[in-house]
């Protein structure tokens, strides 16, 4: 979701007309409606490794929202179409085989439903060039890096601590584990938090489920110590003083960590989710075999958390050494870049008789 709004926000005034057509209830409609940006909802479903009670249903999601992805193309019109995921993407990439399109592959390793779309793409923009390789190599692919929201802001430390209410004199460390935070990092960290705190202020983004067991914990610090601990359900516009203060991040590995740490060269403890296909490993691998995170496993992170960010936050010459492979990885435009081939593809004449 953020990728693709990071790409509007580039496209600007060049784009004369956006139609966003995604998921049906969830969040997403909400944040899009956040931004005036016209929305649409068409049922989606996986039919991939799904069990046999739960396919019919799925098949005739599909079905329905192959038949709504005609209806919109037929009104819309549309130039270009930018898919970035997800199998809501796939009825409308079937709908709109005459319309060209650019698929936006946000993790290292693609998954099923990105695989299944790149066949109905002109063009695959790839985060890293690792990725080229899941990939047809007869398919066009262009290395764009990985698009940042804008309005993450260029913080100056100074600012950034002054809006997060922590202070210069001690490390701060962030945890975060997704927009919805990370139950199982939330329950590791918790326990732990008066040894963490005895050497650093914490910015800890909880997610709402666990928010107010965060709050209760803070209560039974000494004041001393709740002074140095900050829990937030969620950060939308702030995350980026967040970002840009913290000197360790503890995160789990999705694709925007992929954009965000290196934009602001924060060097990261990863922890991979466990109970899913193995994306977040193949994402923290590619930032760790650079030199700017490591890698610390779901199930040993209670045990080794204290012993890892203490080696770290000691170190200054180890965390210099990993901001400064971040820094490497980064990719300032990757939005415009996008942006750019959405342009030139909405011109283009690919198909004959597409446009």
């Amino acid at each position: 979701m953020y990728p693709a709004l990071s790409v509007l926000q580039a496209l600007g005034n060049r784009a004369e007309s956006v139609l966003w057509v995604g998921s049906e209830g969830g969040m997403e409609a909400d944040l899009i409606a956040h931004y005036n940006i016209p929305y649409q909802a068409i049922p989606a479903a996986g039919i991939h490794g799904v069990g046999l009670k739960t396919l019919p249903g799925n098949l005739i999601k599909l079905a329905k929202g192959m038949l709504l992805s005609r209806k919109i193309l037929k009104a819309f019109k549309p130039d270009v179409m930018l898919f970035t995921g997800g199998y809501v993407a796939v009825p409308m990439a079937v709908a709109g085989t005459r319309t060209n399109s650019v698929l936006y592959v946000p993790d290292i390793e693609p998954g099923l439903a990105l695989k299944s779309l790149a066949r109905y793409s002109d063009v695959i923009a790839l985060t890293a060039g690792e990725s080229r390789k899941y990939f047809n190599p007869n398919k066009r692919m262009v290395v764009t890096g990985y698009p940042i929201r804008s309005d993450l802001g260029n913080w100056s430390r100074e600012a950034a601590l002054k809006e997060m209410l922590c202070t210069a004199d001690l490390p701060v460390i962030l945890i975060v584990g997704g927009s919805k935070g990370a139950h199982l990092i939330n329950k590791a960290v918790l326990p732990q938090l008066p040894a963490l705190l005895k050497k650093a202020q914490i910015i800890h983004l909880t997610g709402q489920a666990d928010f107010a067991e965060a709050l209760n914990v803070k209560g039974l610090l000494s004041p001393q110590m709740a002074t140095r601990y900050h829990p937030y359900p969620y950060l939308h516009k702030e995350i980026g003083a967040a970002f840009a203060c913290a000197d360790l991040a503890i995160s789990r590995a999705g694709a925007s960590i992929l954009g965000e740490l290196p934009r602001f060269e924060l060097p990261a403890v990863l922890v991979p989710y466990p109970f899913a296909w193995r994306y977040q490993h193949v994402n923290a691998e590619y930032l760790a075999s650079h030199g700017a995170a490591e890698i610390v496993e779901n199930s040993a992170l209670e045990a080794n958390l204290i012993p890892v960010v203490d080696r770290l936050i000691s170190n200054p010459a180890a965390l210099t050494s990993m901001r400064t492979a971040m820094k490497s990885l980064s990719e300032p435009h990757a939005a415009n870049n996008i942006a750019d081939l959405l342009v030139e593809l909405s011109t283009a004449n690919l198909r004959g008789d597409a446009l």
